[in-house]
């Protein structure tokens, strides 16, 4: 199964109907064509899920790829000694820290580069993989699907968050999960899906 988001909307693209989705609409197989479906939801307001059942979801999820410039990026959802998470403000919305990982580099210390550059802290510890999401988005004409591997992290006494502006960052921010409500009302889906996976 993959879950590919774009925007507010989300595919998912498998091989069995599982249990929750029949509250999804479903995509008809036979007429799918991923540049249409994307120019129908790239700019969608408001939140969705399609479902799209096929015979390999591997292969269709192939050709999607191939079809687009492919990016890997890296990112953490970062606790401290308080149960505090990380989060950041960009773009108007609530979003976790990450960034595409540069030529050469290993996905964990991309990841911890990137939380640090963003926020201002020092990591002090990375303690596991926990997802990987693809998302799609338009940068300058061209339309990307982006791969990123998020990490569980650890930053105690790091209250001095500088926020990284010349990213677009406004405002960087320890949250208790009691704030998570806040956070969900102004997100992206696929951030509601990292931070879903926690146990708090």
């Amino acid at each position: 199964m993959y879950q590919i988001y774009i925007n507010q909307t989300s595919l998912i693209i498998t091989e069995a109907i599982e249990n929750g989705f029949s509250s999804h609409q479903q995509v008809d197989s036979k007429e799918f064509q991923f540049d249409k479906f994307y120019e129908q939801f790239k700019d969608h307001p408001l939140p969705g899920t399609y479902l799209l059942l096929t015979k390999n979801d591997k292969e269709l999820f192939k050709q999607i790829k191939q079809s687009l410039r492919y990016i890997k990026a890296a990112g953490g959802l970062v606790r401290d000694e308080k149960n505090n998470f990380l989060f950041i403000f960009r773009k108007g919305k609530w979003d976790l820290p990450k960034g595409k990982i540069e030529k050469g580099e290993k996905t964990k210390k991309a990841a911890v580069r990137e939380v640090e550059e963003e926020c201002g802290i020092k990591v002090t510890e990375l303690e596991s993989k926990l997802c990987k999401t693809y998302h799609i988005y338009t940068f300058n004409g061209e339309i990307i699907l982006k791969k990123t591997t998020w990490f569980i992290m650890r930053a105690d006494n790091q209250q001095n968050l500088i926020p990284q502006l010349e990213e677009g960052i406004t405002d960087a921010r320890w949250l208790s999960p009691d704030d998570f409500s806040m956070v969900k009302q102004n997100t992206y889906p696929l951030i509601e899906n990292v931070i879903a996976r926690i146990e708090i």
